[in-house]
């Protein structure tokens, strides 16, 4: 493999993997968030109590997931410098206020207010304590929001002139309201709710498998994870054929590629006005990918829309078949997301900043087995956080709500409801 070959491979595979703690992360707070508030608003103490637990229970998942994909953005971070110096070079101007603005937003903003939702049980005010967790999803978005405007600069650059053969960033409203990251990003974020519901029916139906106990709690949950990915999962369609005349406006070889025709005149044109050279994409793996993305997104939609209808018909927990394949579907949007990934990235070869600046061009002076050396470690470290990551989730999901350990400060409610504790003294930790 070539230093360019093992630079994009890198990359690849350390975004790829960070994607899917991501994507998890962007899927599972809102679902938190909106179990938070159930329990709040609730005045009846046994539902009160269970929509605690749920909170609870799925909030450590996330905090789980968070916690070790934060671990992988900042690894990943050290790569633009490491492998991409002509990126910084020619559009550091541009393409470094948004990453800086993700970062102030999900390393600060983010960070802070999660921090302060977790050892905020037993001591803050039931409103502010739900305010905040609202608050972590408001910024998980904007996070979002500000990675896809940086993206989005890369699949259509807009915004700026060229002095020099630098980027100068000119019109900051034009960067922002990029069509390449809007539409996008609208796609990312209905993705992301389609994972976490899909999550949260998956675990809550092997729960009703193996008769852990809880079965009201799951039951809210199954149907709220059923609700969220059924409507997440149809308008993630709707919306993602929604970018095609975006991408055909935009980069007209990738929707040739992904149409199947008009390739090689594209060809000839992009080698008339850019010099010789191969600009057409891995068409197979771009293909492939496109439909991967497209069959498992529809599958999801079905299956999701059948579960619920069973579950209005309370039939889901009892017919085995439709529990099991709840389980077995929680990979599935992991797999459509990265293949709408690889769809999006692969698919703008070769060029790094679509029309201005070629992968090669981008590559640093770095030598094949500087490469080879740091492709190894990264992709190591990362698989290893992966392992650790899912490893945990699995664990604690397991469990269910009686080993949970988020909020130890105020005791867990009894699963059914009851009577809560005259007086509840917060336990100092230091």
């Amino acid at each position: 493999m070539s230093a360019a070959d093992l630079a994009r491979l890198q990359f690849a595979a350390t975004t790829g993997i960070h994607w899917l703690f991501v994507i998890l992360t962007m899927g599972l707070v809102p679902l938190v968030a909106i179990m938070h508030t159930r329990a709040a608003l609730s005045r009846d103490p046994a539902t009160r109590a269970t929509w605690e637990r749920m909170t609870r229970f799925w909030g450590q998942l996330y905090v789980v997931n968070y916690a070790v994909g934060i671990a992988t953005g900042l690894v990943m971070e050290f790569q633009f410098g490491l492998s991409w110096s002509g990126l910084s070079k020619f559009a550091g101007n541009v393409f470094g206020a948004p990453l800086a603005l993700e970062t102030l937003i999900a390393f600060f903003a983010e960070s802070t207010f999660l921090g302060m939702w977790i050892f905020g049980w037993g001591r803050l005010r039931r409103g502010v304590h739900v305010a905040l967790i609202w608050l972590v999803a408001l910024t998980a978005y904007a996070s979002a929001y500000w990675i896809m405007v940086a993206n989005g600069f890369l699949q259509h650059p807009v915004g700026h002139e060229l002095r020099d053969g630098v980027a100068y960033l000119t019109d900051f409203g034009a960067l922002l309201t990029n069509d390449s990251a809007l539409i996008a990003l609208q796609h990312v974020a209905l993705a992301a709710l389609t994972t976490g519901g899909v999550f949260v029916a998956g675990v809550s139906a092997w729960h009703f498998l193996r008769h852990t106990g809880e079965a009201r709690l799951f039951r809210a949950s199954l149907r709220l994870g059923l609700w969220v990915s059924t409507i997440a999962s149809f308008f993630v369609v709707v919306v993602g054929e929604q970018q095609r005349p975006v991408i055909a406006a935009t980069q007209p070889m990738k929707e040739a590629v992904i149409r199947g025709s008009g390739v090689a005149e594209l060809q000839e044109r992009l080698a008339a006005e850019h010099g010789p050279g191969n600009y057409v994409p891995w068409e197979e793996t771009v293909r492939f990918s496109m439909d991967a993305m497209t069959l498992i997104g529809n599958t999801v939609s079905t299956i999701t829309l059948i579960a619920l209808v069973l579950v209005w018909k309370d039939r889901v927990v009892r017919w085995r078949p439709v529990a099991w394949v709840l389980v077995a579907m929680i990979p599935f949007p992991f797999l459509a997301s990265v293949g709408g990934w690889v769809v999006r990235e692969v698919g703008r070869q070769p060029w790094l900043v679509y029309g201005e600046l070629t992968v090669e061009e981008a590559l640093s002076n770095v030598s094949r087995s500087s490469l080879l050396v740091s492709c190894a470690a990264f992709v190591t470290l990362f698989l290893a956080l992966a392992t650790t990551n899912w490893t945990l989730i699995t664990r604690f999901a397991r469990k269910g709500p009686g080993a949970t350990q988020l909020g130890v400060t105020e005791p867990l409610p009894p699963p059914g409801g009851g009577p809560e504790p005259e007086e509840r003294q917060p336990v100092a930790t230091y």
